[in-house]
């Protein structure tokens, strides 16, 4: 997200309901006791790594490249789906390719972490809280940038797409996650700041946080049926510790 706030905003911390009717809104919104996190948007900001390494690959094509502002929507969505709407189907896989040229090299590292979110990601271990993570980045990738910044000893696992795309779909990889970890689904949030992560756990019975500081706007989370909005990370803590 170009951090962008929307006009009308609403209170720091609120409730939201889905125009389209969510077909979660009968989740119950009492404390749980597993949080899942997206990564990109989410715990780190990798605007510069993502947007340069989407560059890379359309040049590779002769392709018009828009800037790298121009390419904030591309963070949180699957790559393939990304590049089929900035090129075509037919050429999607080879650009997926591309991208991985710079990005496995260079781009996962031209990141940072977003201000104060080590402080709570402390806070909500030290209060028992099961914390995982699900991205629809590569896990090869997700693992190397959750130890770079020292992020991944917080979390009891770590889920996400293979290279081939498998479980790039958020619903698919949400499911998977609720298996491997044995995680009960009505004692469980997640936490994301794009539409993906809101409609991927709203099927899997799963309710939901919105981050408005990551690239989502206000309208897509609102819009996807999230339970609750935060604009800033510290806003996290109230709703999620027990």
């Amino acid at each position: 997200m170009t951090r962008k706030r929307a006009k009308n905003a609403l209170m720091t911390t609120s409730t939201a309901h889905s125009e389209s009717g969510s077909t979660s809104r009968s989740i119950s919104h009492r404390k749980k006791t597993t949080v899942l996190f997206d990564l990109d948007g989410t715990l780190t900001d990798p605007k510069e790594g993502i947007t340069r390494s989407m560059q890379y690959a359309l040049e590779k094509f002769g392709a018009d490249i828009p800037t790298r502002d121009e390419l904030t929507w591309c963070i949180g969505p699957p790559l393939r789906e990304n590049f089929e709407r900035l090129l075509d189907a037919e050429r999607a896989p080879q650009a997926v390719i591309h991208y991985r040229e710079r990005f496995g090299k260079v781009g996962l590292f031209e990141n940072e972490c977003y201000p104060e979110i080590h402080e709570v990601l402390s806070q909500l271990q030290d209060s028992g809280l099961r914390l995982f993570v699900a991205s629809s980045k590569a896990e090869i990738y997700v693992r190397q940038i959750l130890e770079r910044f020292e992020l991944i000893d917080f979390f009891e696992g770590v889920f996400g797409a293979e290279l081939d795309g498998t479980r790039e779909d958020k619903s698919d990889l949400l499911r998977f996650a609720l298996s491997e970890a044995r995680i009960d689904p009505a004692n469980a949030t997640m936490v994301g700041d794009r539409k993906h992560d809101i409609l991927g756990a709203a099927k899997n019975g799963i309710s939901t946080i919105g981050v408005l500081y990551g690239y989502g706007t206000l309208e897509e989370l609102t819009e996807a049926g999230a339970h609750r909005l935060v604009h800033t990370v510290d806003e996290l803590l109230p709703l999620l510790r027990p």
